[in-house]
């Protein structure tokens, strides 16, 4: 891959899918409309996170380019930020866990509100929104994206394309698990307390060591 001005790629992909996995505000909006609605929805649904994503990703290699490209000295200010934003996440993560594991307790499907119907137009609306409503979104691109990316290679927007395709077929793949095994996945989620929080304090010492990588590699 490196000849595509990716950087080990195993790691990314690695990253890439405990990203995924991690349950977040998109995946149980598509794991709460396919249980209570079913697979049509549930895609419609998914369609509308992928296109979210992918502008959100677009944005983030537009800008990420201009800066590699024009402003080195602020890509590295961008680095070391992206740094400290990954090992927030990660403390935040492992405390999540923690707290989690002491309590017993964690968030669960039926404490949402039952979804009403709705249509396969509005389904894929209101998850685009749901995608697109978060302004952190794009910081984490970055700092993710960056470490992976040879900053020497002559055309930057290619190693983002390649790293952005790789995160949305992890997601397609995933999102896909969802809408087909949405009600067994459903009741996974409510009864494996422990099995949530521990992957979730996975993820957030990932992402200290990437905050580490990040802050300690070099243009």
């Amino acid at each position: 891959m490196e000849n595509f001005g990716v950087l080990n790629y195993i790691t990314y992909l690695v990253g890439c899918i405990l990203i995924v996995l991690l349950p977040g505000p998109n995946s149980l909006y598509v794991l709460s409309l396919s249980a209570q609605q079913g697979i049509r929805i549930g895609w419609a649904a998914a369609a509308g996170i992928f296109v979210g994503d992918a502008i959100l990703m677009l944005a983030t290699a537009l800008g990420a380019v201009s800066v590699l490209t024009t402003y080195p000295a602020l890509f590295v200010l961008i680095k070391y930020a992206g740094a400290c934003y990954l090992a927030y996440l990660g403390f935040r993560m492992l405390n999540g866990a923690w707290q989690s594991l002491r309590q017993r307790t964690i968030h669960e499907l039926d404490d949402a509100p039952v979804l009403r119907q709705t249509s396969g137009q509005s389904a894929f609306k209101k998850a685009l929104l749901v995608s697109l409503l978060n302004p952190k979104a794009i910081l984490f691109f970055l700092s993710f994206f960056v470490q992976f990316v040879d900053p020497g290679y002559k055309n930057p927007a290619i190693p983002f394309l390649v790293l952005g395709v790789t995160l949305q077929v992890c997601s397609f793949v995933y999102l896909a698990t969802l809408i087909y095994a949405g009600n067994k996945l459903a009741e996974a989620f409510r009864r494996r307390k422990t099995l949530a929080a521990v992957s979730g304090g996975s993820v957030g010492a990932l992402f200290l060591v990437f905050a580490t990588k990040l802050a300690l590699a070099s243009l």
